[in-house]
């Protein structure tokens, strides 16, 4: 079998050990990948129904564009492959023997797209990584055990064995929507993975982000560093997660008023300079499927990527504090302030980027968003002291 289809630049290396072994390393769109690769080589076949393959399916139909970032992409074995560089078209020969050519690791990634990439934002270019590797003399068989190894414990699960997840667990128990549908272990069939929830605990993390001079990025960016604070934090006596564990409901509640407001707060702010809103034509936002919030589930228009969202969720930092028993608490209502400020905090946001990515990971808006809210914290701190002094 051999297919030719478009490709976004191509790299070839040589093995060092044995030159004779090749691997192209390139980068294809999902609508240009295609749908019949054999899956025959790889040992593991596709299983779309647990939480990973969700998350899959997710990332695929979601508004974000930095899929080939955070997916490791396919591995393929392959005959022979020619690039023709002109055109961008690179062809690879796959054979007639499925058992030793096709997509050898990256199964559930493939199937993901394939099945979903019609529900994938129109408007966003969503690309995969492909791994080719060709070589006469190449051990397929041996390559496919060390590629699929049997799935390791991650250590989320191995948290859950220990039940360290436990106080999450107690805090969120009185959520009838979400509660039952949280993952704490690898491959397990429920809809939200815990490190959703962590990610939202990381942003509020007071002990290691007290103020504006450093922002919790990796709450948007980065999951193994979001888990490795929460393992670290595990064993102190003063653990911050306990007491950020006690206001996962509100922070879920900010979080989805934030999902499903923003676009209002976005025509407002659009309307008050005298332009027309036209949301739904922004990079990383969609209204593609029928979207829902995170958790609860709840109709909304859009789905925003979360490039948008975190940031402006993260800036309610500023609101907790510690009180004298070492207890996390909300100065002021965070769901009130949001209403005050909300189209302040989606001005500031969508007016310095409209690349979801960069926004996510921009110093600069996490600091500005921050210090929208922290205004609005001390100007009702001087409301409440004024009030107190005349009564």
């Amino acid at each position: 079998m051999i297919r030719t289809f478009k490709v976004q630049s191509v790299r070839t290396i040589k093995s060092p050990s044995n030159p004779d072994i090749i691997t192209y390393f390139t980068w294809v769109n999902f609508k240009d990948l295609p749908d019949d690769f054999s899956l025959e080589v790889n040992p593991r076949k596709p299983k779309m129904t647990t939480s990973v393959a969700k998350q899959l399916i997710k990332a695929v139909r979601g508004s974000n564009s930095d899929f080939d970032i955070n997916n490791r992409g396919m591995v393929i074995t392959a005959k022979k492959v020619t690039f023709e560089t002109s055109k961008s078209m690179l062809t690879v020969d796959l054979d007639d023997d499925k058992h030793r050519y096709g997509v050898l690791d990256g199964g559930h990634t493939y199937e993901a797209i394939l099945q979903n990439r019609d529900e994938a934002p129109s408007n966003i270019n969503k690309y995969v990584k492909l791994e080719i590797i060709v070589g006469k003399d190449l051990d397929v068989s041996a390559l496919a055990d060390a590629r699929n190894t049997s799935v390791q414990v991650s250590d989320i699960a191995l948290f859950e064995l220990d039940n360290k997840f436990d106080f999450i667990k107690q805090a969120i128990s009185s959520e009838k929507k979400y509660a039952s549908e949280i993952a704490y272990k690898d491959n397990d069939n429920k809809r939200i993975p815990v490190a959703n929830l962590l990610r939202l605990m990381f942003a509020y993390n007071l002990k290691r982000y007290p103020d504006d001079t450093q922002v919790p990025i990796s709450a948007y960016s980065g999951i193994a560093n979001v888990f490795k604070d929460y393992k670290k934090e595990y064993g102190n006596k003063s653990n911050i997660y306990k007491q950020l564990a006690k206001q996962l409901p509100k922070l879920v509640q900010l979080y989805e008023i934030i999902q499903k407001e923003l676009p209002t707060k976005y025509e407002e702010f659009k309307r008050e300079e005298g332009k027309r809103s036209k949301f739904g034509a922004v990079r990383g936002i969609s209204k593609n499927g029928h979207p829902k919030t995170d958790f609860n589930q709840d109709s909304i228009k859009y789905d925003i990527s979360s490039g948008y969202l975190i940031p402006i969720f993260g800036a309610f930092r500023s609101l907790l504090k510690w009180n004298d028993n070492k207890e996390v608490y909300w100065q002021f209502d965070p769901i009130e302030v949001w209403e005050k400020i909300g189209t302040s905090l989606v001005q500031n946001t969508f007016e310095t980027d409209t690349n979801p990515q960069q926004i996510g990971k921009s110093k600069i808006v996490w600091q500005s968003n921050y210090r929208i809210v922290d205004g609005a914290r001390k100007d009702l701190l001087i409301d409440k002291l004024t009030q107190e002094t005349i009564v």
